[in-house]
């Protein structure tokens, strides 16, 4: 009975430590240490090392560094003269409305107490000069704008806004017409004989 004992007590000491052993080994499996996963640690490290030590390079000591700003120049006004002589003047990009410069011109020939007959005879002359665009440019004269004024500058005795506002340079045009013409039939008639008013 006693070797039985002996037996039994031999075999649960050599089974016992190996059986726990096993099921621990089996219970906690670690996953196998490769390079590239041993360096995570130590890169993760290394950059928070450098980010503290570029902080410090960037103390300034309390100094600042202040610039005194150039002043800019006040753009001096020139103003420019188209003629043929001039080619560096060139008319401003605008989108003409030869619908809306009718209708302006049409109340002014009414204001002047001219009638339709007048109107039709200045829709006839200035669809021939300018197609009613104000910003219509005659390269070869420097004629300019809706009545095509020689030069266009002179349109600016109505208002300094000549080059884009379609009243100021039918304004002008009016004046320019009642004065030489005595009405724009006068203009348009002149204009058929001779080719320019």
């Amino acid at each position: 009975m006693f070797a039985a004992f002996a037996a039994i007590g031999f075999v649960a000491a050599y089974i016992g430590p190996t059986g726990v052993a096993l099921s621990e080994a089996n219970a906690e499996e670690r996953p196998p240490i490769t390079l590239y996963s041993s360096t995570l640690g130590d890169a993760q490290n290394l950059r928070v090392e450098q980010a503290a030590a570029a902080a410090v390079d960037l103390d300034r000591g309390g100094y600042t560094v202040y610039v005194t700003p150039k002043p800019t120049p006040t753009p001096e006004p020139v103003a420019i003269e188209p003629s043929s002589s001039s080619s560096s003047w060139s008319p401003p990009f605008v989108t003409p409305d030869p619908g809306t410069a009718q209708a302006i011109a049409y109340d002014m020939v009414r204001a002047r107490g001219w009638g339709d007959d007048q109107f039709a005879c200045l829709v006839a002359l200035w669809n021939k000069e300018s197609g009613w665009r104000v910003n219509a440019y005659n390269a070869g004269s420097g004629a300019y704008g809706i009545p095509q004024a020689l030069p266009g500058s002179k349109m600016g005795s109505v208002a300094p806004d000549w080059e884009t506002n379609a009243a100021t340079q039918i304004t002008w045009g009016l004046n320019y017409i009642g004065g030489r013409y005595g009405d724009p039939c006068g203009a348009w008639g002149h204009s058929e004989s001779a080719g320019w008013y």
